[in-house]
């Protein structure tokens, strides 16, 4: 292999750093799960949410997480990794553990004012996924930055690829743990232990994380190894530790893009299309999933026949999208095509697995195993498609600029994730309203309204990889 030279006493830090990228994402997709399996069985009684409520909380949530990632890459990029990281996780930590004031909150603001106790509570509830999405708004964009800071380029699609994986694993967690947190001590109480998670991660981070160039525990050879993308990644002497002078990630001088500049670029266009056709897939996966088990099959939350439901589909999604990380890997270093080119050939593969979403519901009414099954393959097919999307910012984007890209893009995911939460909320009502007179194939009201939102879905990644391949078809580096 062409990069032998590298791996002789080469330190192995950067898969550390790796992994608290990973528990991060776990941690960031933890802390968006709880409302989604709380609100059926626990909160609505409660406070009388309907479809719509929901809908509109979850809907909202993408919103903000869209407006605010339009500046969150760009803050990043301005407070550096380590700064910038620890105030994002403080933030969304702090609005997760708000969320367990809101039936208090709106009981006595609703006796104040004379107001339905329902309809305060969802306003309370959007404030604080608001404060939620103000912090992990900047998960991806300082991921991504830390992976594109300790990785070559051959090898960032599978780093992305296992701590994306987190979101999987925190998704997987979830349903095991959180509806039994709620029945036991209250639904308030699992947003305040989940949401004190991210205080625990803080700590390690400070304990762990510094740059490359700067950190005691990478070595010469694993400095070099991580920037033998660079024309000349290390100097001839002295030896790293030894009083040298390496390039620094951040702390060099590099030609930062204007924000509004950015979007000149194709390859600018091309990611956001990749983003919007694709994230509220699994957006809408990821928030109603728990619903639709209990709506289409009568299992609650809290039951084991959902826990095993949930935890079976997430399991699916985390072990086939690690995976996913190798096959661009095998396309650059087998095939010998380069990054982008192997990038894209392993999306258009990835983008299959969703079709599997047509057969959820006509399959379902054999067993509730094969929509679970089937909601698993694809969401991998997303988690293995967005290691992939987020792998292409890294080889064709300066670094001073990677963080402002993700944000960018994540935007337009948020926007799409706010019009397909929003949406299935409002259409879910419509169709259950209209019953038997609201018919899709064989299906009638509400399961004609899955069987609509799930074709929506499996299609999303077909149109993004052609809407890409059009404006990109080929590697191009910006140079700025």
């Amino acid at each position: 292999m062409a990069n032998d030279k590298f791996l002789n006493g080469k330190s192995n830090w950067r898969w550390w750093i790796c992994s608290l990228l990973f528990a991060a994402t776990m941690v960031n997709y933890m802390d968006r799960q709880v409302l989604s399996l709380t609100w059926k069985d626990f909160i609505a009684p409660e406070f009388g949410w309907t479809n719509s409520d929901y809908g509109l909380i979850t809907g909202f949530f993408s919103l903000a997480y869209a407006f605010i990632s339009l500046f969150a890459g760009k803050f990043i990029d301005w407070a550096g990794n380590r700064r910038g990281y620890l105030i994002a996780i403080l933030v969304w930590s702090l609005g997760a553990c708000l969320h367990a004031f809101c039936g208090w909150g709106a009981v006595r603001t609703a006796s104040a004012l004379m107001l339905s106790v329902g309809t305060v509570s969802v306003w309370m509830f959007m404030v604080c996924r608001f404060v939620l999405a103000l912090g992990e708004a900047g998960n991806f964009p300082a991921a991504i930055k830390v992976t594109a800071e300790y990785f070559p380029k051959k090898d960032r699609a599978l780093a992305t690829s296992i701590f994306n994986a987190g979101s999987s694993i925190g998704a997987l967690l979830a349903p095991a743990c959180i509806p039994w947190l709620a029945s036991k001590y209250g639904w308030e109480m699992s947003f305040i232990i989940i949401g004190a998670l991210g205080f625990v991660w803080m700590g390690f981070w400070i304990a762990m994380y510094d740059h490359p160039e700067k950190s005691r525990h990478v070595n010469e050879a694993e400095l070099a190894y991580i920037r033998q993308d660079e024309k000349d990644p290390l100097p001839s002497s002295p030896l790293k530790g030894e009083g040298s002078t390496l390039p620094s990630v951040e702390g060099t001088e590099e030609k930062v893009i204007p924000y509004w500049h950015c979007f000149r670029y194709r390859q600018t266009w091309s990611f956001i299309a990749g983003k919007f056709f694709t994230d509220g897939v699994w957006w809408f996966f990821l928030f109603w999933a728990p619903a639709y088990f209990s709506d289409q099959y009568g299992f609650k939350s809290d039951s084991r026949e959902a826990v095993l439901l949930l935890s079976v589909l997430y399991l699916i999604v985390t072990v086939l999208s690690i995976g996913g990380g190798y096959l661009p890997k095998y396309f650059v270093e087998r095939r010998g095509m380069e990054p982008y080119a192997g990038r894209m050939r392993a999306m258009l593969l990835f983008a299959l697995f969703p079709l599997t979403a047509l057969l959820a519901q006509p399959l379902g009414t054999l067993s509730a195993w094969f929509p679970a099954i089937i909601i698993g393959l694809a969401g991998a097919g997303h988690q293995s498609w967005s290691a992939n999307l987020y792998s292409t910012i890294g080889d064709m984007f300066p670094k001073s600029t990677i963080g402002t890209i993700t944000g960018i893009g994540t935007m337009a995911g948020g926007i799409a994730s706010f019009l397909i939460n929003w949406g299935s909320g409002k259409f879910f009502d419509y169709c259950k309203a209209m019953g038997s007179a609201f018919q899709f194939f064989s299906f009638e009201g509400k399961e004609a309204g899955y069987m609509i939102v799930f074709c929506l879905c499996a299609v999303g990644y077909l149109v993004a990889w052609l809407v890409m391949k059009t404006l990109v078809p080929r590697y191009k580096k910006i140079e700025v």
